[in-house]
């Protein structure tokens, strides 16, 4: 039986066989959402015992295959792009997000991991400029990614990232989302659309444990956008997901761990998230 009611939602990103981020978040999140999940993987993270190596990329014929199975078996109403790490593949996935049309599509400007592992090439950087974030809805970068985008700016304040989103979308950007997750305080994030500066803010949760947030985040997003929510819409919804998620967090180790996406099904928020638009 056909089902237009439930929503399609492609992930193109790393894999991290941890679970915790890349397309697992990215997947888990989904399902919590109720959209149906789809990956394109475009390299797999996991730290070799031996040689240390840490990132695989799969090549450019995996991932057009992987793209074009997703499309002809189900199709696609938004799509949300993570680490895509070489230039060689960033050139080949804004290939394939060229021949998608009237779709949100979240780019989601991977550089660094949780644990400093570089998840992006440096010379890797212009081809991501010019040719996946020009086709992003709205891009996600944390305060580090915000920085890099900006000729290494520093940003260390809520005024930081407010000027941070203003000049990231006069680059061209639809929507520009800075998070700021690493300020001190709460943990606001600023959200510009070329008129207006909105600030979605939390309390600041004391835990270590946030492997996987900006994925979810930004899945989150391309998950509400699919449901026809509106960006602002989308972007609210997605930061109470994400804060619940690390509200419940926790850790198998004495090292970060996981956000608890499942979390969202069994419990009301703990902390609300407070909007306000800058006067």
């Amino acid at each position: 039986m056909e089902n237009k009611n439930i929503k399609r939602v492609l992930t193109i990103a790393g894999s991290a066989s941890g679970g915790s981020a890349g397309i697992q978040a990215d997947l888990k999140t989904f399902q919590e959402i109720g959209v149906y999940g789809m990956s394109v993987i475009t390299a797999i993270v996991g730290r070799h015992p031996n040689t240390n190596n840490n990132v695989h990329p799969l090549s450019v014929e995996a991932i057009e295959a992987q793209f074009a199975t997703a499309l002809e078996q189900t199709g696609v109403d938004s799509i949300k792009t993570g680490m895509l790490f070489s230039t060689e593949i960033i050139h080949a996935v804004a290939d394939l997000l060229e021949q998608t049309q009237d779709i949100h599509i979240v780019v989601d400007p991977v550089m660094v991991g949780k644990h400093n592992s570089i998840l992006l090439r440096n010379d890797a950087m212009d081809a991501l400029i010019n040719r996946v974030i020009p086709q992003a809805s709205i891009i996600t970068p944390n305060m580090i990614e915000a920085s890099i985008l900006l000729d290494n700016r520093p940003i260390q304040s809520v005024e930081d990232c407010r000027q941070a989103a203003i000049d990231l979308h006069q680059e061209g950007k639809r929507y520009v989302l800075v998070k700021g997750g690493r300020l001190e305080g709460p943990a606001i994030d600023v959200l510009y659309d070329g008129e207006s500066i909105y600030y979605l803010e939390v309390p600041r949760i004391p835990t270590l444990n946030t492997s996987g947030a900006g994925c979810s985040y930004s899945a989150a997003i391309a998950a509400y956008l699919a449901k026809d929510y509106t960006i602002f819409e989308a972007v609210k919804a997605a930061k109470q997901f994400v804060t619940t998620a690390i509200a419940y967090s926790f850790s198998y180790t004495d090292k970060p761990g996981p956000i608890h996406q499942i979390a969202n099904r069994y419990n009301d928020p703990i902390y609300k998230v407070k909007t306000y638009k800058e006067s």
